[in-house]
């Protein structure tokens, strides 16, 4: 371990610190490797908030690596025998998914008809992502765990402590939901359904549970083993934790009492809760939370057609405590942060660069020679561009010398400014006619670029177009760079202009004043 990386304050290296520590503070290691856990509600398509939970839990995972040599495990759990409590907003057939609610999502039929079940898809869609990232991790099935008799043991622990377990939940619960919470909820034979009913009866001599049926009243005696019942969400949290040993998990703000009560359920089976960061939630364009189940947000799906899977990378580890929004609009501005980072990292090693954390000891050579995914959306804007070549034909007289992975990834980039202007940028240019004190500070920047060298740099361009605003008596210089984003780029926002000068060129920017300004 490097000494540097001991006073690294980068918060995937505070969290790695927590482990050690709770190691540290245990007698006896109860298995030779360190437990990480992600958790996945397969109810819904795995949206990009599961996508950045495992992101998130990875980067601890490598910091605790370079911190520690003891082996470690991230395990991918699902708890796909959940029962199905509502029809998921953004798929197909549903009306036939309507027919099987309540039943384990393992048993809901697969409404695109490609999978044993409708869980069994959404755990192969979790996968297959979370493979094309790269992720290092092992998946686990909730009803595999419960079907194999693998949680009976622990299943029969929870009844053991059945009231212990008890005394802990009920006065978290409503008064009505008193009268019929158990720990244990039992599959329904004739059914198949998730019971939720109250307990009759226990029979320790045989780890058996009697209920009501809740339509004919007809009392069944139910074992709680082999795949027979499942657990209430925090009694089965809590017991994951203890009978797997769980080192690490984080979860959302929304689950802050779940990890109180499963974690006191954990202590009462003889285990030890995992450490746990707390991480804000990602809000849509309204400031509402995104949700699997209402397909609201930004997906993942739609963050790749518009950006490299780096910067997705990027914005997820950017402060996992505060709340961020996640939406098509912070795109641009998470591809060039990265870009920078990158640079920053190449130029000074420092661990606690997000890019330490994204491509481990990989980080690529990447040098675009300041050219930005800001700078590309703004050419793209201003050349109405169909064409990558005409793009890249503009940038080559701007950059010279760029080496094979940054050639290749500024072709990547123009393609994705490309979609990303068609549909966000171009449905809503809206050019304005100058004002009087406008048009002649524009005129007057035409006149400047004729006479200008035709080799000037960008920070030569960029003086110029300073100078004219000043000349021109703009008593806020931001007044003039709007009036020349909305008058020429026809947009509120734009580039750096001496920038955007060089890289679309003197004579052309000489062309666009003339078509946009009459003299």
């Amino acid at each position: 371990m490097s000494s540097s990386l001991v006073e690294c304050k980068s918060w995937p290296f505070e969290e790695a610190r927590k482990i050690l520590n709770r190691l540290q503070s245990q007698k006896k290691q109860s298995k030779p490797y360190v437990l990480f856990e992600t958790g996945y509600g397969p109810s819904g398509l795995p949206h990009i908030g599961t996508f950045g939970e495992v992101l998130r839990t990875t980067m601890v995972r490598h910091a605790f690596s370079q911190l520690s040599d003891i082996p470690t495990r991230l395990f991918a759990f699902s708890d796909d025998m959940d029962g199905l409590r509502k029809v998921p907003d953004n798929i197909p057939q549903k009306e036939m998914v309507a027919q099987h609610l309540g039943k384990p999502l393992t048993k809901v039929p697969d409404p695109f008809g490609k999978f044993e079940s409708f869980g069994h898809h959404n755990n192969a869609m979790l996968r297959d992502f979370l493979d094309s990232f790269g992720f290092q991790y092992e998946f686990q099935s909730s009803s595999d765990w419960y079907m194999s008799g693998r949680f009976d043991d622990a299943l029969k622990k929870v009844f053991n402590h059945y009231e212990e377990i008890m005394a802990l939940m009920l006065p978290s619960l409503r008064e009505e939901r008193r009268q019929t919470y158990s720990p244990f909820l039992p599959i329904c034979p004739r059914t198949g359904v998730v019971l939720q009913v109250k307990m009759e009866e226990l029979k320790a001599d045989s780890f058996t549970i009697v209920y009501k049926d809740p339509e004919n009243g007809q009392f069944v005696e139910s074992p709680i083993t082999g795949g027979a019942c499942k657990l209430q969400w925090k009694v089965d949290w809590g017991m994951r934790w203890m009978e797997l040993g769980v080192d690490y998990e984080m979860s959302g703000k929304d689950l802050i009492d779940s990890v109180k009560y499963s974690s006191q359920i954990c202590r009462v089976l003889g285990g030890r809760s995992p450490e746990n960061l707390t991480y804000e939630l990602f809000l849509d364009d309204i400031g509402q939370k995104i949700s699997k189940s209402k397909g609201n947000g930004l997906s993942i799906e739609e963050w790749l057609k518009y950006a490299p899977k780096e910067s997705l990378s990027y914005y997820m580890f950017q402060a996992p405590k505060k709340a961020k929004r996640l939406y098509f609009d912070v795109i641009p501005k998470a591809v060039d942060e990265y870009i920078t980072q990158v640079k920053n990292f190449k130029a000074n090693f420092n661990a606690d660069n997000p890019v330490y954390h994204i491509h481990k000891n990989q980080t690529p050579d990447l040098d675009l020679q300041g050219l930005s995914f800001g700078m590309l959306l703004n050419l793209a804007s201003v050349c109405h561009a169909e064409d990558a070549v005409i793009l890249r034909g503009f940038i080559d007289k701007y950059v010279t010398g760029l080496n094979d992975v940054s050639s290749t990834y500024l072709d990547q980039l123009i393609g994705y400014a490309i979609d990303y202007y068609h549909d966000f940028i171009a449905p809503h240019k809206t050019y304005r006619q100058p004002t009087d004190i406008e048009k002649a500070a524009i005129l007057d920047l035409k006149s400047s670029l004729i006479e200008m060298d035709k080799n000037a740099l960008t920070d030569q361009l960029q003086e110029l177009v300073f100078n004219v605003g000043k000349r021109h008596h703009f008593e806020n210089l931001r007044d003039w760079f709007a009036c020349l984003y909305e008058v020429l780029l026809g947009q509120k926002e734009g580039p750096r202009m001496g920038s955007f000068i060089a890289l679309y060129g003197i004579e052309n920017t000489i062309q666009l004043i003339q078509e946009m300004v009459s003299e």
